[in-house]
C-alpha cells in the first residue's frame, strides 16, 4: 500500500527526533502535531537517562515560559469581563507601582533616576513594554546594580528555581521599591511583565491565580493535569530535568525541581514559568486560540481578544533589540508571532513560544496546525532540535 505524504512527513519527524534520543542528546520526547481532524502523538525515548521508564503521552512535564500564554488568556478573559482596561495605568490595582522612577541608566546606581514620563499599562505588562526585565546584553543577568538588588530581595526574576519565597503581595511590595530598568512603552524585555501581571489578574479578580485559572481556563478546557501544584500520586509521570553545564560540557542532572517540590503550593504562583502541563491538557489551550476563543461550542475569551494575543504589537525597532530571546519575532500578548517568512514557515501569523526547560508549541493559522513538543532537557531549544522539529511538523 502506498502510505500518504503525511504519513512520509510524521515518519521523518519521528526519525529525526529519535536520532537524538538515541544520540544521548536527551533521554526522551513528546511529540503532537494536529492538523483538522488528524492528532498524531509519538513518545520517544524515557523518563531518565538512568531509567527504562518510557516517556508516555500522559508525561507531565514543567512548562516554565509555556505557561505564559495561558496568563495572557486570563488577562484578556478579565479584559473581557470588564475587569481590567488594557489601557488603564497598573496603579489602580497594584498601588505599589505608582509613581515610577526610571534609571538614568541601566547599568547605573539605583538612585541616579528620572520620574517615568506615564505610568506601566496592561498593555505594557502584556508585550512586556513595562520598563523591566531580563538584560541579555553584554551578557544574560550582568552584575548591574539594578539586577543585584533584585537578587538580594529575592525576586527570582529570571530562571524560576529555586523559587522566591515571597507570596504575592510580598513580591511586589519588594519589587516596587526598585526602579525601572527603562520608560514604560520603550522596549521589549523579558519576564518581568508575567511576574507582576499574575499579582494584577489575582487582585482584578479577587481570587488567588491558581483559582482563577483553575476555573476559568483549566476546567472549562478538561486540562486535568495542569497547575501550580502536583498531587503526590502523579509523581512518577514527571521526569528528570537535565541542561548542560558550558562549563563543563557535560549534561547534568538539575535537582532543584524535583517532585517534591511540586506538591506543596508555591508561595507566588508564578504567572511567567509556575505550572505543569501534559501534552493533551496543552493542545487543549492550543486549539482554544485556533478556533479564536470558542471550546466545546461555548465562548471561553472573545474573538478580539484572541486576535491581539496573537498579533504583533511591537514596533521594528523594539523587535530587532529583543535579542537572543526574541530572535527576531515580534510579540503579541504572552507569545512570539513570526511577523516574516522563515525556515518554518511560507506565510507570516505563526504564534507561539517556549518553556526554558525544553518544552515548545505553535500554532500556524494557515495550516490550522498545533505542534507541540515537550522534553525536560533544556538544551533542545539551543541546539537546533526544535527548529527541526517545527520545519518537519508543518510538512508532515
Amino acid at each position: 500500500m502506498m502510505r500518504s505524504t503525511a504519513e512520509a512527513g510524521l515518519d521523518r519527524l519521528h526519525e529525526a527526533m529519535a536520532a537524538r534520543v538515541a544520540k544521548g542528546e536527551l533521554p526522551g520526547m513528546v511529540t503532537l502535531v494536529a492538523q483538522g481532524e488528524g492528532l498524531h502523538v509519538d513518545p520517544i525515548g524515557v523518563m531518565a537517562f538512568d531509567s527504562a521508564e518510557p516517556m508516555r503521552r500522559d508525561t507531565i512535564f514543567r512548562i516554565t515560559s509555556m505557561t505564559k500564554p495561558i496568563l495572557a488568556a486570563a488577562t484578556m478573559m478579565l479584559v473581557d469581563d470588564g475587569k481590567l482596561a488594557l489601557d488603564e495605568p497598573v496603579d489602580r490595582l497594584l498601588p505599589e507601582l505608582a509613581d515610577r522612577r526610571v534609571l538614568r541608566r541601566v547599568d547605573g546606581p539605583l538612585d541616579d533616576t528620572v520620574p517615568a514620563r506615564r505610568p506601566i499599562t496592561v498593555d505594557d505588562l502584556l508585550t512586556f513594554r513595562m520598563g523591566h526585565g531580563l538584560i541579555t546584553e553584554p551578557t544574560f543577568d550582568p552584575p548591574y546594580p539594578i539586577v543585584n538588588a533584585a537578587r538580594e530581595l529575592r525576586l527570582v526574576m529570571g530562571p524560576p528555581d529555586p523559587r522566591t519565597p515571597h507570596d504575592p503581595d510580598g513580591w511586589i511590595k519588594r519589587f516596587g521599591t526598585l526602579p525601572l530598568m527603562y520608560q514604560p512603552g520603550e522596549r521589549w524585555q523579558y519576564n518581568t511583565g508575567s511576574l507582576v501581571l499574575g499579582v494584577l489578574v489575582a487582585r482584578a479578580s479577587r481570587q488567588p491565580l491558581a483559582e482563577f485559572f483553575r476555573t476559568r481556563i483549566f476546567e472549562p478546557l478538561g486540562m486535568k493535569d495542569t497547575g501550580f501544584v502536583m498531587p503526590e500520586n502523579k509523581n512518577d509521570r514527571l521526569p528528570s530535568q537535565y541542561q548542560t553545564n558550558f562549563q563543563t560540557g557535560k549534561m547534568e542532572l538539575q535537582t532543584l525541581t524535583g517532585p517534591s517540590v511540586w506538591n506543596r503550593p508555591p508561595a507566588f504562583p508564578s504567572g511567567a514559568a509556575g505550572l505543569v502541563s501534559t501534552i493533551d491538557d496543552y493542545l487543549a489551550f492550543a486549539r482554544l486560540l485556533e478556533s479564536e476563543g470558542v471550546h466545546g461550542g461555548k465562548r471561553l475569551v472573545s474573538q478580539r481578544s484572541v486576535e491581539l494575543m496573537t498579533t504583533n504589537r511591537l514596533s521594528p525597532e523594539q523587535m530587532a533589540t529583543g535579542g537572543p530571546l526574541l530572535g527576531g519575532q515580534g510579540w503579541g500578548f504572552g507569545m512570539a508571532v513570526a511577523t516574516v517568512t522563515d525556515e518554518v514557515s511560507a506565510e507570516p501569523g505563526r504564534y507561539g513560544w517556549s518553556g526554558g526547560y525544553g518544552t515548545f508549541w505553535f500554532n500556524d493559522p494557515h495550516r490550522r496546525l498545533v505542534a507541540i513538543a515537550m522534553t525536560q532537557t533544556s538544551d533542545v531549544l539551543f541546539n537546533g532540535t526544535m527548529i527541526e522539529f517545527a520545519k518537519l511538523a508543518v510538512h508532515s
